[in-house]
C-alpha cells in the first residue's frame, strides 16, 4: 500500500507539467489533448524503461504503477477527443479495451499468474506504440503539428 502511495502522486505531476508544455508551447490549445499526449507520452517512455529492467522487483512494482495511472489516464481523456467525425469513433474502443486489459493485468498478477499479466502488459505497450504510430499518419493532429 505505500507503493501505492508513493507512485500515483508521480502521475499527476508528470501529467501536469507536460500539460503545461503543451499549452505554453502555443502548438496545443486544447486541455484535453495536451493531457491525452502527455500521458501517452510518459506512459511510451517509461513503458519502454520497464521493458527493459529486471522484473519483479520493488522499483518495476512503483514504476509499473505509474506506468497504469498514465495509461489509465490517456485512455480517460480520450474520451474528450472527437476527432474528423466530431463525436466517438472505432479508435475509442480501443481506449476501454486498454481499460480493461489493464484491470485483468492487475487481477492477474494479484492472484499469482505472472505470465497472464506479461502478456496483457506487453500488449498494451504495443498497442500504445501502434496508436502512437497511428497518429503520425498524414491527416492526424500528430502528423499536422509535427510534419505537416
Amino acid at each position: 500500500m505505500i507503493a501505492v502511495q508513493r507512485a500515483f502522486p508521480v502521475a499527476p505531476v508528470l501529467a501536469l507539467a507536460g500539460v503545461a508544455a503543451w499549452l505554453a508551447s502555443g502548438m496545443i490549445t486544447q486541455p484535453a489533448l495536451a493531457l491525452h499526449l502527455s500521458t501517452a507520452v510518459g506512459a511510451l517512455v517509461l513503458g519502454g524503461v520497464i521493458l527493459w529492467r529486471s522484473k519483479g522487483t520493488g522499483s518495476h512494482r512503483l514504476l509499473g504503477r505509474v506506468w497504469v495511472a498514465l495509461m489509465s489516464t490517456a485512455a480517460l481523456s480520450s474520451f474528450w477527443l472527437t476527432g474528423l467525425s466530431e463525436g466517438f469513433s472505432v479508435i475509442h474502443l480501443l481506449s476501454v479495451w486498454t481499460l480493461v486489459a489493464l484491470a485483468l493485468a492487475i487481477y492477474f498478477v494479484r492472484k499469482g499468474d505472472v505470465k497472464s499479466h506479461k502478456r496483457f502488459m506487453t500488449g498494451t505497450f504495443l498497442g500504445l506504440a501502434g496508436a502512437g504510430i497511428g497518429a503520425l499518419m498524414p491527416g492526424r493532429t500528430l502528423f499536422v503539428l509535427f510534419l505537416g
